[in-house]
């Protein structure tokens, strides 16, 4: 058996202070560009309305794309039509984006982030809660509803969804949908076989808004 070495090792090489120093003032630099970028859409304090669209139009995206209200999912925004600079800037820092023409990539990549099943579960309910846009709101109405569900479900469940907006624009029983009827139309759209709506159970515990919208759908559209 081979004696031990009386040697000490050597510990471990560390970082020079020169390489932390060049690290400090990258991170300082890029904080210094995501703030500069905030301020070029700010007004007050804060990216209001107009700033967005400006955003909009610096990315050649609509003010009603999707990928905007993808955007503010990634922001973890909290008032419909605005940004803070804590969310813009702890945002872009995820999306590791400090300019435009990177936040324009950055959004196709968010797109494809969105679109995978948790994810898309996740956005599909902060879609709803984005746009309670009053104190202690818990319903959103069926005209914007119906907005709603065209530019997030639309994509996905292009059928049901054009067939349920028609039905929501022609049945008086309901004014507004509340977050319980939202995730059931998520639901539906996801585990209900269509247009046969064979496996549809009204014994389950569906909102009473998805069986009236069968029941319509059995009666128009057979």
């Amino acid at each position: 058996m081979p004696r031990a070495s009386s040697k000490r090792k050597s510990s471990a090489p560390q970082n020079p202070p020169a390489v932390k120093s060049s690290n400090a003032r990258s991170g300082k630099a890029k904080a210094k560009e995501i703030e500069n970028f905030f301020d070029k859409y700010a007004n007050g304090g804060i990216i209001d309305p107009d700033g967005i669209v400006t955003l909009c139009k610096d990315l050649e995206l609509e003010y009603t794309d999707v990928r905007i209200l993808m955007l503010a999912w990634k922001l973890k925004a909290v008032k419909l039509g605005y940004f803070t600079q804590d969310e813009w800037e702890t945002g872009l820092k995820t999306l590791q984006v400090n300019n435009l023409s990177k936040l324009k990539k950055a959004i196709s990549e968010l797109e494809k982030e969105v679109r995978t099943p948790p994810n898309f579960a996740d956005f599909y309910s902060f879609a709803f809660r984005y746009h309670l846009t009053e104190e202690k709101q818990k319903n959103i109405d069926i005209e914007t509803i119906c907005e709603l569900l065209n530019l997030v479900l639309g994509p996905q469940f292009r059928r049901q969804v054009d067939l349920l907006i028609d039905y929501l624009k022609v049945q008086s029983n309901y004014k507004v949908i509340n977050l319980d009827q939202w995730l059931g139309i998520f639901r539906f759209c996801n585990e209900i076989s269509f247009p046969d709506l064979e496996n549809y159970d009204e014994t389950q515990a569906w909102p009473l808004i998805l069986d009236s919208f069968v029941d319509w759908l059995r009666e128009n559209h057979r």
